[in-house]
């Protein structure tokens, strides 16, 4: 009992640490991008919507990614632990792709003069959140949990293929989307002050969803503990 209490001890010290940082590190994000970093020259103001819109996608890849690893390992060795896993973390990825849908047609609408078209870059993206609200949804629609499951660990698999689609569709194919100026051999085509508030971006995004990864996996050990108790009170 008292390892117990005190593996509660040390997770509740990792959440209220992720929850601080993660507090103070939005707020210092904020005044990066709207105080600390220049206006850009031909999109303006519109343009630090990048920041946001970048460091989301990249979770989204990350989210998706761990997705696609749980759910290879749940198929070779079965395990609640590495379902709820895939779970929470494709959960997260949904929300990160979800804002960078929204920031991205934000981002548009100035820039293109519509907040959305039918860009190689903006259709792939959707298909990746199309993908992993099937595969959150397949789990209501599968009366057996345990074939739920497991479709649903497929559906994590295959659906991985999109995330390089997404990423590569502005070298594959001609698209309104501008051309990377991060990820390039031969290094990022920002100013100094941009890039690191990229960086910045993506490092408290990142912390962001490890915390709200936390809380979603807490949430379903105490779902299972309220479910356990009623058993037992039967």
């Amino acid at each position: 009992m008292a390892l117990s209490k005190n593996a509660g001890g040390a997770r509740r010290w990792v959440d209220d640490v992720l929850g601080v940082a993660t507090l103070i590190g939005m707020v210092v994000a904020l005044w990066l991008i709207f105080i600390y970093t220049p206006v850009e020259l031909v999109q303006g103001a519109v343009q630090k919507v990048f920041y946001i819109h970048l460091a989301s996608i990249w979770n989204a890849y990350l989210s998706f990614f761990i997705v696609f690893v749980a759910s290879i390992l749940y198929l070779r060795r079965p395990s609640a632990a590495k379902d709820r896993l895939a779970r929470a973390w494709a959960e997260i990825g949904v929300v990160f792709t979800t804002i960078t849908l929204i920031s991205g047609a934000i981002w548009g609408k100035p820039i293109w003069g519509t907040y959305w078209s039918w860009d190689p870059r903006l259709t792939t993206t959707l298909l990746l959140w199309i993908i992993y609200v099937v595969y959150l949804m397949l789990r209501g629609f599968v009366g057996d949990p345990e074939r739920g499951r497991r479709y649903a660990a497929i559906v994590g698999i295959i659906g991985f293929i999109d995330v390089p689609i997404v990423h590569m569709s502005v070298r594959w194919w001609r698209t309104l989307h501008p051309d990377p100026i991060v990820a390039r051999a031969e290094g990022p085509d920002l100013p100094m002050s941009m890039w690191y508030t990229v960086l910045y971006c993506i490092v408290v995004f990142t912390v962001l969803a490890l915390f709200l990864v936390r809380q979603r996996l807490h949430i379903d050990e105490l779902r299972e503990t309220l479910l356990d108790l009623r058993m037992t009170a039967r």
